[in-house]
C-alpha cells in the first residue's frame, strides 16, 4: 500500500468537551488516514451516547471495492458493536457530505442526525444534491446538519486533489517530451 505526506496535522480534541467538534475532530483525523494511504480523505465516526463506537475513512481505492466508503465503512463497525443493524441512536459525523449511496444506507440503518463537514451540491445526498433523509413516503427520517468544521474539511479535500492534478499534468508532461528513434 502506498503511503503519501499529508501535510495537514491531526488534531486531538479534548474529552471534557464532546460535542460536534469534538466527534467531527475525529472524523477528521480519519480523513487525514485517509490521505496518507492515498484514498479520498473522507472520515467518518458514529458516537453512541457520548462515545465513538466506529470510525472509518474510506478505502475504496485500496480495496476495490467502490462501496468501501468512511460512512458504509462504521455503518458496519456500529452495528456490530452494538449488536443491532438499527442505529436510530446514534449520530453520524463525517467529513464530507454522504452521496446517495451512503445515505440510502443510513436511512436502512435508521440512523438517528448526520452531522458533515463540507456540502456536496453535485452528488450529496442529504440535501446537496438530494435528501434522502427526508424523503416523504419512507418509514425513517434523519436530521442532517452541515457546516460543521467546514473550513479543515474543505482544505483537506481541497489539496489532496490539488496534488492529484498537479501529479496528472507532471505525467502529461513528460510523457509528451518523450522522442522515439526507429531504426532500420
Amino acid at each position: 500500500m502506498e503511503t503519501i505526506d499529508c501535510p495537514f496535522e491531526k488534531v486531538y480534541p479534548s474529552q471534557l468537551a464532546r460535542d460536534v467538534n469534538y466527534f467531527m475532530t475525529h472524523a477528521y483525523n480519519e480523513a487525514i488516514e485517509a490521505y496518507k494511504k492515498d484514498e479520498v480523505p473522507v472520515g467518518a465516526v458514529i458516537e453512541h451516547k457520548g462515545s465513538i463506537i466506529a470510525s472509518a475513512h474510506n478505502q475504496s481505492r485500496s480495496t476495490n471495492d467502490p462501496t468501501a466508503h468512511a460512512e458504509i465503512l462504521a455503518i458496519s463497525q456500529a452495528s456490530h458493536a452494538l449488536g443491532d443493524w438499527r442505529l436510530n441512536e446514534c449520530s453520524l459525523y463525517v467529513t464530507k457530505e454522504p452521496c446517495p449511496m451512503c445515505s440510502g444506507a443510513l436511512l436502512i440503518a435508521r440512523i438517528g442526525k448526520v452531522y458533515y463537514g463540507l456540502r456536496d451540491e453535485k452528488m450529496g445526498g442529504v440535501g446537496g444534491a438530494v435528501n434522502l433523509g427526508a424523503l416523504p413516503n419512507s418509514n425513517h427520517h434523519f436530521e442532517s446538519i452541515g457546516g460543521v468544521m467546514e473550513e479543515f474539511n474543505h482544505a483537506i479535500l481541497k489539496e489532496f486533489f490539488k496534488g492529484k492534478r498537479e501529479l496528472n499534468t507532471a505525467k502529461k508532461t513528460s510523457g509528451s517530451s518523450r522522442t522515439f528513434e526507429f531504426s532500420e
